[in-house]
């Protein structure tokens, strides 16, 4: 039996990569950070199947002392802090989880397991003003958030103890990909989620930023599946992950809430609030190398995705208003 450890498990791609993983008879390990509170809902129904042990990117020992009580086979470095928009008001904060807090677990590993095989999330937030379209492993970064800065930084941090160490260190550049478990910050949740609670009357009006932003949108279970093929191959290499289609806010809008019977143009409001100082205005994925190497293709659509989050987030509030808690 295999060992995983994953780091972010309790987070949307977590959640999904335990699930794959749990199938596929390894046994998994998640590490999450001391709270007051236990943020477990999306693997609320994998609790009893998977082990929680504490530890923290900002923490070497905690991360030493995890890898050598797990022993684990593979490492998937999942953890991070990922939202975009907070990378603005959180910079130094992003700069320590999501560049210095990989540094951090590579050490870890490299001292507690130099065997084990790691993945590491990097993003097509690494791209930003993009230099090529579509977008593949070969395309120069540009990023323009202290998020894609420290996603470069992470990414490269990967490479380079590849290089140096000789560890089995992947990068998987996985363009935006969503589910029912997105947190609702993202904007894609954020339509679905407002789309369910204006049909159920409890909103009357979205407010998004930039409407014109083109975005390839995927199913994250699809995704998982990429990170784990990326850790079955014989070397180490990077992989770019997409659908190779690309939609804009205002199509995400027309799909989500046109799948309810309505009509966007009545509820989305466009809030310069919501528009960033430096905008990423186009990126689409050229997967054909994990299409060729990895056998990896994306078996969920655009709109297959966008009504299956619909439905859930309608769902949801339905059992809220029955449950009296709405």
């Amino acid at each position: 039996m295999k060992t995983a450890l994953i780091t972010g498990i309790t987070g949307q791609d977590g959640s999904y990569l335990a699930e794959l993983l749990l199938a596929k008879g390894y046994k998994v390990v998640g590490t999450v950070r001391r709270s007051s509170t236990t943020p477990y809902e999306r693997i609320s129904h994998l609790v009893d199947k998977v082990s929680l042990l504490s530890a923290d990117l900002l923490d070497q020992t905690s991360l030493v002392d995890a890898i050598e009580e797990t022993k684990p086979d593979e490492i998937y470095n999942l953890a991070a802090q990922s939202f975009v928009a907070t990378s603005w008001t959180q910079p130094v904060l992003t700069g320590e989880f999501t560049a210095l807090g990989v540094t951090r677990l590579l050490e870890a590993a490299k001292r507690a397991a130099p065997k084990a095989k790691f993945y590491q999330a990097s993003s097509s937030e690494q791209f930003g003003q993009v230099q090529e379209t579509p977008q593949k492993e070969t395309t120069p970064f540009y990023p323009r958030s202290p998020y894609g800065v420290a996603k470069v930084y992470g990414h490269w941090i990967t490479v380079n103890y590849r290089e140096s160490f000789n560890m089995f260190a992947v990068c998987g550049i996985l363009f935006n990909h969503e589910s029912p478990r997105r947190g609702l910050e993202f904007v894609t949740r954020k339509v679905t989620d407002a789309v369910a609670r204006i049909k159920l009357g409890h909103a009357t009006e979205l407010r998004l930023g930039h409407l014109q932003a083109h975005r390839d949108w995927g199913f994250a279970g699809d995704y998982v599946d990429a990170m784990w093929r990326m850790l079955q191959q014989d070397k180490p290499d990077d992989y770019v992950i997409g659908t190779g289609h690309k939609w804009t806010v205002q199509q995400l809008c027309e799909e989500a809430f046109s799948y309810a019977d309505l009509d966007w143009k009545q509820f989305v409001k466009v809030d310069q609030k919501f528009v960033r100082p430096a905008e990423v205005e186009l990126l689409v994925a050229d997967s054909s190398k994990a299409k060729r190497v990895l056998g990896w293709e994306p078996t969920v659509h655009f709109r297959e995705l966008v009504r299956m989050m619909v439905d859930a987030d309608l769902a949801r509030h339905r059992k809220t208003i029955g449950d009296g808690n709405g």
